[in-house]
């Protein structure tokens, strides 16, 4: 079983950087030294055979002029040796003069016959360690072979592979330390980003904003901001619940325990009874808000389906008519023609608000009628002819704990409820009162997205 011995060394990303770039610009140095050596040996080759063509042309005639002026030869006396190369400006080369039947009539001193160990024939040729170059006369039926080392050419390539090979092993070290300070330079607005991300917590989180990002980081900031954004809703309704919990539960809560105790101290009497069973209905009731309130302000996305409002009016419609009371003021109206208008939104969430619409309306229209509308369009209203709400109030309908009338029961969640569940749809929330051509009445209009 492998151990570890002491922490194990965690790589920075400007070491891991410095690294890779150190490695590629390294490989791609290698590549650019290699071609550079092959295009420097096709060139030392061509100026080499260059100059043999060259010396070939003008040492053939001048060779000629020797092996005429010493004379038929007898074949049993073998090739005409020539001056060495040293007799000649600038002859440097071995050489020898060939008959057509290869027989060879002259040669240089220092030539040997496997040097020339190749096909006649006009062109280049290569033996074991030589550069072979046949020349035939233009007039003459004879050939003239030029043998040029190849360990000159060799050494003038590795010359060169050295020369740079230096060069980049000198090189590499310093690049290395280049890269590094400019790694780290450039990293540092990692670093200060890292910084901002750190102070962010359950108290503050506000948005990051830092000068000068590049693009990459840019979209990480971004996308940072956004999630700082959703803890910081989450947070909110986590907050706001417990906040309307403890503002929403404990009148009902305290009510239960009064009347129960005073049943229990004066002797259990109906009406204690039946006034500790009201408080813990409205305590179920408020539940029940909050319940809705907290659905309606998580985080968890909507759905995005199609719903039919007539059959959601109509669903939400018989939950109140199965109440006596509610059935004899509660209509349905249809204000469409043609098939029923189809939104895309989440049916159950978008029932919550319709049902804590109508109960608004129940509550506060006294004994007047109330209509749930569907259409014209893709919209749904609930409508009453109570008495209606002030301009003034009407503005602030939609917070938190504010009821339409003080001296009417209610939570003040109800209409921030739908509210909340509207924005989620991308919907609008009209509120009417007093209605057209009336001194009262209360309209609450959702504007939903069509299919």
């Amino acid at each position: 079983m492998r151990t570890h011995r002491g922490p194990l060394r965690t790589q920075t990303l400007a070491g891991r950087l410095t690294r890779s770039l150190i490695l590629w610009v390294g490989g791609v140095w290698l590549l650019c030294v290699l071609g550079v050596v092959w295009y420097t040996d096709r060139e030392i080759s061509y100026n080499f055979d260059s100059e043999l063509v060259e010396v070939s042309h003008r040492f053939f005639d001048i060779a000629l002029d020797h092996l005429d002026a010493a004379g038929p030869r007898d074949a049993t006396e073998g090739p005409l040796v020539l001056p060495s190369p040293g007799s000649f400006a600038d002859a440097d080369l071995l050489y020898q003069i060939v008959a057509p039947d290869t027989r060879v009539l002259a040669r240089s001193a220092e030539a040997q016959p496997e040097q020339f160990d190749v096909p006649l024939a006009p062109g280049f040729e290569n033996t074991h360690g030589w550069r072979v170059y046949t020349l035939s006369h233009p007039t003459r039926p004879l050939f003239m072979q030029v043998a040029d080392p190849l360990h000159e050419r060799r050494e003038a390539v590795n010359r060169t592979l050295v020369g740079l090979g230096i060069v980049m092993v000198a090189m590499l070290p310093l690049l290395a330390l280049l890269l590094r300070r400019i790694a780290r330079r450039e990293l540092q607005v990692l670093d200060a980003l890292t910084h901002e991300i750190s102070l962010r917590d359950g108290q503050q989180l506000t948005p990051i904003a830092l000068p000068g990002l590049p693009r990459e980081l840019r979209s990480v900031e971004d996308h940072v901001n956004r999630l700082l954004d959703r803890l910081s809703r989450a947070l909110d309704v986590e907050r706001a619940l417990a906040a309307n919990a403890a503002h929403e539960l404990r009148t009902p809560l305290t009510a239960a325990r009064l009347r129960l105790q005073t049943a229990l101290e004066h002797g259990l009497h109906r009406d204690d009874v039946q006034a500790a069973i009201a408080a813990l209905q409205t305590l179920s009731r408020r539940t029940e808000k909050l319940l809705q309130l907290s659905r309606a302000e998580s985080s968890a996305p909507y759905t995005r389906e199609p719903v039919d409002l007539a059959q959601l009016a109509t669903t939400v419609a018989q939950e109140f008519w199965q109440d006596d009371r509610a059935a004899d003021r509660l209509d349905l109206v249809t204000a469409y023609e043609g098939p029923a208008p189809v939104a895309r939104g989440d049916f159950d969430a978008l029932a919550i608000a319709l049902r804590n619409l109508l109960e608004n309306a129940l509550s506060y229209a006294g004994d007047s009628a109330v209509e749930l509308i569907v259409g014209p369009g893709c919209a749904i209203a609930v409508r009453d002819h109570g008495p209606g709400v002030s301009s003034d109030r009407l503005q602030t309908l939609q917070q938190r704990h504010v009821r339409q009338s003080a001296d009417r029961t209610g939570y003040g969640l109800g209409l921030s409820i739908v509210a909340t569940i509207a924005a989620k749809h991308d919907a609008q929330l009209q509120l009417t009162s007093p209605l057209a051509g009336e001194t009262g009445g209360f309209e609450a209009r959702l504007l939903l997205t069509p299919r």
